[in-house]
């Protein structure tokens, strides 16, 4: 009789919590995210018995601390996709004030992997000894976020520092199960409370965070952006890092270091070196920065159609003489033809304050909306505005679109086409920057001769010919303001 195997009971156990995680995380997801939502729908049971306004607006204050401390907990715990989820709703103009502060500060601060599984991570990759490559490589991470960490290091024969991206291990399932679940929470509450199609949003999400685990294709996506803003520009509005070619892997991706601060930063060190923050030279310094960013932006996708779809705060730097460092190029998003133009007519409509031509739009995009209210068309385009500009009406500091007032209220958008979430999303994060830095702008309104660009260039647009040649020859973008 042959002698039974040792009984290894570690890793037995190991196993079993590999192959009953998701299980975990699904069940640890579903009761938080249930525990929040029920807690909101009693809560406007209760606040509708009080008459006072005022004290409305405190209850209303104090459920939203209270609401913002648990998702902090689920995201925090949970970490991995629900890192990115906080990002998302985590905006000064779209999340109540005490969700905002609460979530800001999760910002790429995901666990770190330990040294010894990023170095044996390397290895594999590159087929070498971590020494043999590099002259310097610093044990603890610059930042860890939910897919992957960079680290700073030096490679051998060589005076300049670079950055190195190395992928979480394990990471890319445990968040394919985040996504379904949220996109199965998203089908709830879509049919109940918010009349958005969040499904097909979710799926984009899946779809974007999918091309996100292959660093090959994030390094030919960084290369194509940053030939393409270096080629149409004389000066690119935005620093791209360069790319090490030959150290470059499915998992690991090596670039060049380029120095700078923060964006969340920036408040701390205006007052670091001693410059009023309500100063004019603090303010030109903002007006610079947004207007760096929406240029990049408006160029990437109205005139490529191929962008960078995460302009988060973690992924962008202030460098010296305010410019702009736009970093992570895992999300990127390649527009057709025919959703660019769509879009830029879009652009067009919102800028000129044209209803029927934002309405026109809205059918040409493939946005289906079904209408509860009288005045359609005007709504329609507060809709438009809402959803695919920066700029905040006179007197407002913050949008809630999902209230009770709100234009998605009375126009439920019932399909969205899942192409266009990049581009939503961004202009939201460009909307949330923006409130941060406390500028009002209309994006809309600094795209508008790129837009004329992108149509007259189609055969589309005509009467833009003379606006065309006079932007072409030594036309500006207006200054934010």
């Amino acid at each position: 009789m042959l002698p039974l195997p040792p009984f290894d009971l570690k890793d037995v156990q190991q196993k079993l919590a590999t192959h009953f995680r998701p299980w975990q995380r699904s069940f640890q997801f579903w009761a938080r995210a249930v525990d929040i939502y029920t807690g909101y729908k009693v809560f406007q049971l209760r606040v509708i018995l009080v008459k006072d306004v005022k004290k409305q607006e405190e209850m209303w204050e104090r459920q939203h601390e209270v609401a913002a401390e648990k998702i902090y907990a689920m995201c925090s715990d949970l970490g991995g996709f629900f890192l990115k989820v906080a990002q998302i709703i985590g905006k000064p103009d779209l999340a109540p004030a005490a969700w905002v502060k609460r979530l800001v500060t999760l910002c790429d601060h995901a666990p770190a992997t330990p040294f010894d599984a990023v170095q044996l991570m390397l290895e594999m990759e590159l087929g070498r000894n971590v020494g043999e490559v590099f002259e310097r490589f610093d044990v603890d991470p610059i930042g860890s976020a939910s897919i992957a960490q960079v680290h700073r290091a030096r490679l051998r024969g060589d005076k300049t520092d670079v950055v190195v991206k190395v992928q979480h291990p394990g990471v890319q399932d445990l968040m394919m199960t985040d996504i379904r679940n949220l996109q199965a929470f998203a089908l709830c509450i879509q049919k109940t409370d918010i009349k958005f199609d969040l499904y097909s949003v979710t799926k984009e999400m899946e779809k974007q965070i999918g091309y996100e685990f292959d660093f090959m294709r994030e390094a030919n996506a960084m290369e194509k952006i940053r030939r393409f803003l270096y080629e149409n520009n004389k000066k690119s509005p935005v620093l791209v890092p360069r790319l090490m070619q030959d150290i470059v892997t499915r998992r690991v991706l090596v670039m060049e270091y380029i120095d700078g601060v923060p964006i969340l930063n920036l408040g701390a060190e205006i007052a670091k070196r001693g410059i009023n923050p309500g100063g004019k030279i603090a303010e030109a310094a903002k007006q610079k920065i947004l207007q760096s960013l929406t240029l990049a932006y408006g160029q990437m996708i109205l005139k490529s159609g191929f962008f960078h779809a995460d302009p988060h705060p973690g992924n962008i730097l202030i460098c010296k003489g305010s410019e702009i460092a736009l970093l992570d190029y895992g999300q990127v998003k390649d527009l057709p033809d025919e959703l660019r133009l769509g879009y830029a007519n879009l652009v067009l409509a919102i800028a000129d304050g044209d209803p029927i031509r934002a309405c026109e739009s809205y059918r040409e995009l493939g946005i289906g909306t079904l209408s509860k209210c009288e005045n359609e068309q005007y709504e329609l385009f507060k809709l438009a505005e809402t959803m695919f500009d920066t700029k905040l009406p006179p007197g407002v500091t913050m949008l809630q679109p999902f209230s009770e007032g709100s234009s998605i209220k009375k126009i439920a958008v019932e399909a969205f086409p899942e192409e266009l979430f990049s581009v939503l999303r961004t202009v939201h994060l460009l909307r949330g920057l923006s409130v941060g830095l406390g500028i009002n702008y209309s994006c809309a309104e600094q795209w508008r001769p790129i837009a004329e660009e992108a149509l007259f260039r189609a055969g589309r647009l005509t009467g833009g010919l003379f606006k065309l040649l006079s932007y072409r020859n030594g036309g500006s973008y207006s200054a934010v303001h």
